[in-house]
């Protein structure tokens, strides 16, 4: 296991490095946004985020029982909560475990509580070491999943957070939901030890399913939306007093080739957006699975629609642009920016800036010698335009030593805007 997680580790470095074609740069980069992120690193007080692992929450068919109560508020956790979370703390939903591990440093990780519904369970948990927490003891704790009767759920995201004196860190946990037949439940983590090895451990403790919290509202949606490259299908929602999710799936040939197609579609609630919490897509037969996780909806709930404001579009251009000494053109009703032009040992480069969203598709040049399609796209970065706006930088690599006299681009994929609505009752 330890071997093969270190050519997972090696895999991925390598992986990040190569940049693909103008037009399979997307897909790419959206494959490797399944793979879990390392912790950004940060000494101070503020909280630190963990990358996400987003996997699709499996709807499970069942109500959980009943309202219960901690006893006690969870303190010092405030901080690195939503509001909601807050409200449910304060009032005392959930349960308290108070198990302890030792790590292999000696920092001791207390698990405080859990607070469970049919969307997420939410660990509450405490690293804490009077030598002090450097980056190198955080980095060695991995979170791995939640296992009991009939359960197995995987980790997905964490946000933590150390105090002045960097000897403690108060953090909380997401993992997928949780079994209502389980009665024990087990921590599963990994942990670093010499020579860059994993060890695994794991912390086993009592859990009561009726003192999860209680669905809010699960209903079918069945409702569709067509975009210009397919069809986004909304299965249904599930509400809790956590998390609310819509479940869905994806048919749009294109979606992967515009980054974060999924955050132009809102939940509005009473009219007014609910919070976007994240979202999640996976592979799946006859197109891809998604779900979307906003806050959790008002108490008093009178209207609920999904607007489908933006998402990835495509149009078709058979654009020629010449390659003179002119540099800004309309592509599209987009800025197209040609930043260099040059010959290189490695052949034709032509560095082009857009905005963020652009994908463009079907790209050559042609030459004297004929017309020479994109072999790769290279030195992908962000960088700011003169009027202050971010844009996507990046150089086009053509296999040929011939001077260009025309960029041709097909087409291109973009953010588009849609302002598509769908009603979900309520009543």
């Amino acid at each position: 296991m330890n071997d093969i997680e270190k050519q997972l580790n090696e895999e991925k470095r390598r992986l990040s490095s190569i940049t693909a074609p103008e037009e399979l740069e997307s897909r790419l980069r959206s494959a490797l946004q399944t793979t879990p992120k390392k912790r950004p690193r940060r000494t101070s007080v503020f909280m630190k985020l963990a990358a996400v692992a987003l996997v699709l929450i499996v709807a499970a068919g069942y109500q959980y029982n009943a309202l219960a109560y901690y006893g006690k508020k969870l303190l010092g956790f405030d901080e690195i909560i939503n509001s909601t979370l807050q409200d449910l703390n304060n009032k005392g939903l959930g349960q308290t475990i108070e198990k302890k591990a030792t790590l292999i440093d000696g920092t001791v990780l207390t698990i405080d509580g859990i607070m469970t519904d049919s969307n997420q369970m939410i660990m509450y948990y405490t690293l804490s070491n009077p030598k002090g927490l450097d980056e190198e003891t955080i980095d060695r704790f991995q979170p791995l999943k939640i296992t009991g009767f009939l359960t197995r759920s995987n980790f997905e995201s964490s946000i933590y957070m150390s105090n002045n004196e960097n000897t403690e860190i108060k953090g909380t946990l997401y993992f997928e939901p949780v079994s209502p037949f389980s009665k024990k439940l087990t921590f599963h983590y990994w942990e670093s030890v010499e020579s860059g090895t994993m060890k695994d451990e794991s912390i086993t403790f009592s859990y009561d399913p009726n003192k999860a919290m209680q669905t809010e509202l699960k209903q079918k949606i069945y409702k569709n939306v067509r975009v210009d490259k397919g069809t986004i299908s909304f299965k249904s929602i599930t509400a809790s007093p956590t998390l609310t999710v819509i479940d869905g799936k994806l048919n749009v040939g294109n979606f992967d080739r515009v980054p974060s197609a999924l955050d132009g579609i809102e939940l509005v609630a009473n009219g007014v957006p609910v919070d976007t919490i994240g979202s999640g897509h996976r592979s799946a037969i006859n197109g891809m699975k998604f779900d979307l996780r906003f806050d959790a909806l008002p108490k008093k709930l009178d209207s609920l629609e999904l607007v489908v404001k933006e998402f990835a579009g495509y149009k078709k251009l058979e654009e020629k642009i010449k390659l003179t000494s002119q540099k800004n053109f309309t592509v599209g009703g987009k800025d197209l920016i040609i930043q260099n032009v040059a010959l290189t040992s490695e052949g034709t480069e032509i560095t082009i800036a857009t905005d963020e969203d652009i994908m463009l598709d079907g790209v050559s040049i042609e030459t004297k010698s004929g017309e020479i399609p994109l072999l790769t796209t290279v030195n992908q970065v962000d960088s700011e335009n003169e009027d202050g706006r971010t844009m996507k930088e990046r150089t086009l690599l053509f296999d040929t030593k011939d001077k260009p006299e025309l960029l041709l681009i097909e087409g291109m994929h973009y953010l588009k805007d849609y302002n598509k609505k769908i009603k979900i009752p309520v009543k």
